[in-house]
């Protein structure tokens, strides 16, 4: 910025003293014509009086205007002590013999260069004369010189300073950025300082920070939640295997279990093992966030709710679940919002009574998908319902029960991630009522997908 400055002032000073000297150049000679006719029309004035070729021409001061008498025959004459000058012309002879009124040029002589002017007066020609002086100009171009540097000077330290000042806010914010980097300390704010952009900066790695700061609290929190969780299956699991281990080394096993034993104690290892895959299942799925490889694409929202409802039907073959759908269309990503379904039946079937059904329900209202699932199990506890759609949370009336907490809370993100809302009430049927609502999307034109196909 400081070579930015100075670089400017530079510039800056150049064209001002390039337009500058053209306007006094400029002045300058204007004015030395005109004083250059005004001593030609006295001298022709004096001429009229007497021939030209005798007018009488005083001796030469010593500084001052050069004057010369052009005769008809082309000689000519000077006053006394008056320097010489240089030829003259063609354009000049001209005058003198009558051919021209007046002459203004430039002509060089032998050390200087002069502005002579030429009038015609009688038979002959008188001229005027000065020496075509550039050292106003010079001075001037010297001073403007100095002042430039000056400038120059001037501009390069205050703009050096303007740029330590203005980038100061810059600088304490890289300091931040890299003490944050080192110390991996997220609740280190940035100081939100200096205006415009800079400020806008600030804010905006502000707000980063705050976002990574949610991300390894939730990341912690999951940890945690999943520790706490795999505890209990794995230490059970661990324990039966043990026994199992240790009878088998006794060779005790069959005397110590009988058949029907063993065949519970498999069974219920086979349980553990399947909730720790499901539980697996769900953190991975749960850890992945909103990232997925799955694209959005326009489904019949039927589609989705039948797959789920089948694939229920064979996970919970001792549950009826009853179906009743209408077409509703969604722009959504139809794996997630089937795993979403069937996270919704699974939980209502852990909670229904083996007599009673467990109905899903898909409708269109308004301008929303509506997808009801209810059972007729005891419900969900005023308590409870702000919190069911936590992570790992269970009530105290669901902890002796298979799950691990998470299939609510995937669905609540799933639905978020589509734009929609998941909500919980009582049911008719007095157990617990699990509704999302989707935005709608127009369904595809028949006759343009044809015309596509084609």
């Amino acid at each position: 910025m400081t070579l930015i400055a100075a670089t400017a002032i530079a510039v800056s000073v150049f064209v001002a003293f390039q337009v500058a000297s053209e306007l006094m150049g400029g002045k300058l000679e204007d004015t030395t014509k005109k004083a250059l006719r005004a001593d030609a029309r006295v001298l022709v004035t004096n001429a009229e009086r007497a021939d030209a070729a005798e007018l009488a021409l005083p001796p030469y001061p010593g500084s001052g205007r050069l004057v010369r008498v052009i005769r008809p025959d082309g000689s000519t004459r000077t006053p006394v002590g008056q320097p010489a000058l240089p030829h003259v012309s063609e354009q000049a002879e001209r005058v003198a013999r009558g051919a021209s009124g007046e002459l203004m040029e430039s002509s060089d002589g032998d050390e200087d260069a002069y502005l002579i002017y030429t009038l015609r007066a009688g038979d002959g020609a008188i001229q005027v004369a000065d020496v075509a002086d550039d050292s106003p100009i010079n001075q001037f171009g010297f001073g403007m010189l100095l002042i430039g540097l000056l400038c120059v000077a001037g501009g390069a330290l205050v703009g050096r300073a303007v740029a330590r000042t203005g980038l100061a806010p810059i600088d304490r914010l890289t300091a931040a950025a890299v003490r944050v980097a080192r110390t991996r300390d997220l609740d280190a704010d940035i100081p939100d300082e200096g205006g415009g952009e800079i400020r806008r900066l600030s804010q905006s790695i502000n707000d980063m920070l705050a976002a990574l700061r949610d991300s390894r609290q939730a990341q912690r929190l999951l940890a945690e939640d999943a520790a706490h969780e795999l505890k209990t299956p794995l230490t059970s699991l661990r324990l039966n295997v043990e026994l199992l281990i240790r009878l088998d080394r006794r060779g005790a096993l069959e005397s110590a279990l009988p058949a029907g034993s063993r065949t519970r104690l498999l069974n219920d290892l086979g349980v553990q093992v399947a909730e720790l895959s499901t539980l697996a299942a769900e953190l991975t799925d749960l850890a992945r966030g909103d990232v997925s490889d799955e694209s959005t694409e326009l489904l019949d929202l039927a589609d989705v709710v039948v797959a789920a409802v089948i694939r229920a039907r064979s996970r919970v073959p001792d549950v009826e679940v009853t179906l009743e759908v209408t077409s509703v269309w969604v722009s959504g990503r139809p794996a997630a919002l089937r795993r979403a379904v069937l996270n919704l039946i699974d939980n209502a079937a852990k909670w229904s009574p083996a007599d009673q059904p467990v109905h899903v329900r898909l409708r269109a209202e308004g301008t929303s998908g509506v997808i009801e699932v209810d059972d007729a199990g005891p419900g969900i506890a005023a308590v409870d319902v702000p919190r069911v759609f936590d992570r790992f949370y269970r009530a105290d009336s669901a902890r002796a029960l298979p799950g691990s907490g998470l299939g609510l809370s995937i669905v609540k993100r799933v639905v978020d991630a589509h734009g929609g809302r998941a909500t919980v009430a009582r049911s008719a049927r007095g157990g617990a009522l699990l509704r999302v609502d989707l935005p709608a999307a127009a369904p595809p034109d028949p006759f343009a997908e044809l015309v596509a196909a084609r």
